[in-house]
């Protein structure tokens, strides 16, 4: 307030005026921290309204100003009631004893229609019915009002003309609750007018008529009027109570109803969070287990490799074995063809030498002559005889030699086989090339020492040719000793072949050992493949069953909204129904009792609403933890089943590791 004054005196003296002291002690007074402002009884100058008016527009430290009896000038007043206008925080002004005239009505009507914060206003003692003009205008300012709720305007000497105005004015009005008509010139036709226009004001709780020549029975309509309305109202109060119990009874639900729902989304998202937690974990499981069973399958397919290059080995050892067996055969029968053209020569010899035997005791007559030269000859033969066993017994110490070098070079052979296959892991090109090498090489060394021994036999055959002549007289020991060396020669060509096949049967047995383990491994890789797939398609189930559950919950959502959207719209109705009931009550002043009985229908329909939708709530929460857990138990069967998968894979991998260590792949790998 004290800036207020401060204003107030820096504004008249911007004006040229001396600010009045009434008016500065009076804003200095105690009494306006109360929000008061009394300037009644004052005599205000025209300087002093309008530095008031400056002041007034906005927010004022004060909700009443006092101005009564002021001796107010026309411009004066239109100066203060334009600073009023776009006022916000004066709730009371009283103007009475002022003498207002056409201008002061003028500015009323203005102040009415644009200000928004003045409830009371008081002007008694104006006269301003005698202003027609101004008075139509404060009329229309006042049905343009819909803020005043109390006007006093006794001694104002309103006649006739001027209640048809206010009474115009009042048909419209919507706030005016007391109205103060006291001591006027209203008349009959002004009280009819009055009475009238209260049959479409529901607002008016009371009105003052006292001493403006009114009749009695229009005084009493006037009342019951005005209590038809004091009763409307308070149902209306009493209603809009109720109302606005419902309300916060239907807020407070809704608040309810928000915070359990909230509740439920907050643990349907915690269950998420943990669902997707537990589904982080079992996808992390899962792919360690396809991590694992990947490397397994690679293993697998390593082993399978190896398996494949081993039987590729084989198939090329056996065919080389083949080859060697083919070889082996052609020379057998080459063997077989010599020794019968050995043997049918020596039948021609046997009998050339019988023939001989025959030419010769014929001849012996002849060649006793001779048998001193004979018997040189036959010395000289014998010592070539003797060179000739010699040579035979050196033969016979080659063909030992060479079987034993071939018995030898197989056994070395199958050792370098044997090492050749405990070595494929390693360098498989090597040992196929070193395995050709060698084959070559044994090829070779056979191929010599068969051209040797065909070199040596062709040589002894062109000695024994050459000397079968000579040795006429002692084929006898010849024969025989071929015949041995022949028996000798039939003897090591059996072993030959009995050792032969007992190593191609050794290599059978072998190679059926290695394709019964390579079948075993397809099995065990098979297997495997077909638990995967099982585990997989296991997998597969229990997540369509879990979004299954998902689309459940959504639909239990979806359900939830919907109740919820109901619900919304039938406490719509239920308010459209109120607010109709409303209407009807001020139209029928009879059927409050019925009223009142259908709100309490109502009250009890939304308990029952309340309680049936709680219900409701129960069972879908009862539905959704019940889903919860059977989501739970999916989740422990679904981790159940990867704990048993993991366990069958480590099984499998401790029977596929013990397997490779258990064949001789995985001996050889453990010696290495």
């Amino acid at each position: 307030m004290e800036r207020f004054g401060q204003e107030y005196a820096r504004l008249c003296a911007a004006a040229g005026a001396a600010p009045q002291e009434a008016v500065l002690r009076r804003l200095g007074e105690p009494g306006g921290a109360r929000g008061r402002l009394d300037l009644a009884a004052q005599s205000l100058s025209l300087q002093t309204c309008s530095a008031l008016g400056r002041l007034l527009p906005g927010a004022a430290p004060f909700t009443a100003l006092a101005l009564g009896d002021c001796g107010l000038s026309e411009e004066g007043v239109r100066l203060l009631l334009h600073g009023l206008c776009s006022n916000t925080t004066v709730k009371s002004l009283d103007l009475k004893g002022n003498n207002l005239r056409t201008m002061g009505a003028e500015a009323l009507g203005k102040l009415l229609r644009q200000n928004k914060s003045i409830r009371s206003l008081t002007l008694e003692w104006n006269s301003l019915g005698i202003w027609e003009e101004g008075f139509s205008f404060f009329c229309q300012g006042l049905r343009a009002n819909n803020f005043l709720q109390r006007l006093d305007l006794r001694n104002n000497q309103i006649n006739h003309q001027g209640a048809g105005e206010l009474a115009m004015a009042l048909t419209q009005n919507t706030s005016l609750q007391e109205l103060d008509l006291r001591w006027n010139n209203i008349g009959l036709l002004g009280g009819r007018a009055l009475l009238n226009c209260l049959h479409s004001n529901k607002t008016l709780k009371r009105l003052e008529l006292a001493g403006n020549n009114v009749p009695g029975d229009i005084l009493k309509a006037v009342e019951q009027a005005l209590d038809h309305n004091q009763d409307r109202e308070a149902i209306l109060s009493e209603a809009q109570n109720q109302v606005n119990i419902l309300s916060k009874e239907v807020l407070s639900l809704k608040d309810e109803k928000n915070k359990q729902f909230m509740d439920f989304m907050d643990t349907v998202d915690k269950q998420k969070e943990e669902r997707a937690r537990s589904e982080k974990m079992s996808a992390a499981r899962v792919r360690q287990l396809q991590e694992a069973l990947d490397d397994q399958c690679s293993i697998m397919n390593s082993l399978k490799t190896k398996l494949q290059m081993t039987e590729a080995a084989l198939a090329l050892s056996e065919q080389k074995v083949r080859n060697l067996g083919e070889l082996l055969n052609a020379m057998k029968q080459e063997q077989n063809s010599v020794a019968e053209c050995h043997f049918r020569e020596l039948q021609q010899q046997k009998q050339e030498g019988a023939d001989r035997e025959g030419r010769l005791l014929h001849d012996l007559s002849a060649a006793s002559e001779k048998n001193l030269l004979l018997r040189n000859q036959v010395d000289e033969l014998e010592r070539k005889c003797k060179v000739q066993q010699d040579q035979l017994f050196q033969v016979k110490q080659d063909l030992t030699n060479t079987t034993a070098e071939l018995k030898l070079r197989a056994v070395e052979a199958e050792e370098r086989l044997e090492m050749e296959k405990r070595r494929f892991k390693q360098s498989l090109e090597d040992m196929e090339s070193l395995r050709v090498k060698e084959v070559d090489r044994m090829t070779q060394q056979m191929e010599a020492s068969e051209r040797s021994m065909h070199n040596r036999i062709q040589r002894l055959e062109a000695i024994r040719i050459s000397l079968d002549e000579e040795l006429s007289q002692v084929k006898a020991a010849a024969l025989t000793e071929r015949g041995q060396a022949e028996e000798e020669l039939i003897k090591v060509r059996s072993q030959a072949r009995l050792e032969e096949q007992q190593r191609l049967e050794h290599l059978e047995e072998k190679l059926r050992l290695m394709t019964e383990s390579r079948d075993e491994a397809q099995n065990c890789c098979l297997k495997q493949k077909e638990m995967l797939a099982e585990a997989q398609a296991k997998a597969k189930q229990l997540t369509l069953h879990a979004d299954g559950l998902r689309r459940r919950l959504d639909e239990l959502q979806l359900d939830l909204d919907s109740k919820e959207e109901e619900k919304v719209t039938e406490l719509n109705k239920v308010k459209v129904e109120l607010q109709e009931q409303i209407g009807h009550l001020e139209a029928e002043r009879t059927a409050q009792d019925g009223l009142r009985e259908k709100i309490a229908a109502l009250e009890r329909q939304l308990k029952a609403l309340s309680s049936n939708h709680r219900e409701a709530l129960l069972d879908k929460e009862g539905e959704i933890s019940l889903l919860l857990e059977k989501l739970r138990m999916k989740e422990a069967e679904i981790s159940r089943l990867r704990e048993e998968e993991a366990q069958r894979a480590s099984f499998l991998q401790s029977a596929i590791m013990a397997y490779v260590q258990g064949s001789p792949l995985g001996t050889h790998s453990s010696r290495k």
